[in-house]
């Protein structure tokens, strides 16, 4: 599995998906905000299959 996201993406999407998880505990409370793991893991893996389908690549290092 090759990275396709740079360190700012992967920064983005860790912030978005604390935030989505933290809707969980505090605010509208619902099970909506587990959605957020889903762009925590694809930070940890710096892999983004929605990149990969759409050939878009924002991480500088070409990993072939």
């Amino acid at each position: 599995m090759t990275k396709n996201m740079g360190t700012a993406d992967r920064s983005i999407r860790v912030v978005i998906g604390l935030v989505l998880i933290s809707l969980v505990f505090i605010g509208p409370q619902t099970a909506w905000g587990w959605i957020g793991v889903i762009p925590l893991v694809t930070a940890a893996l710096g892999n983004c299959p929605l990149y990969s389908i759409l050939g878009i690549k924002t991480c500088p290092v070409d990993n072939k």
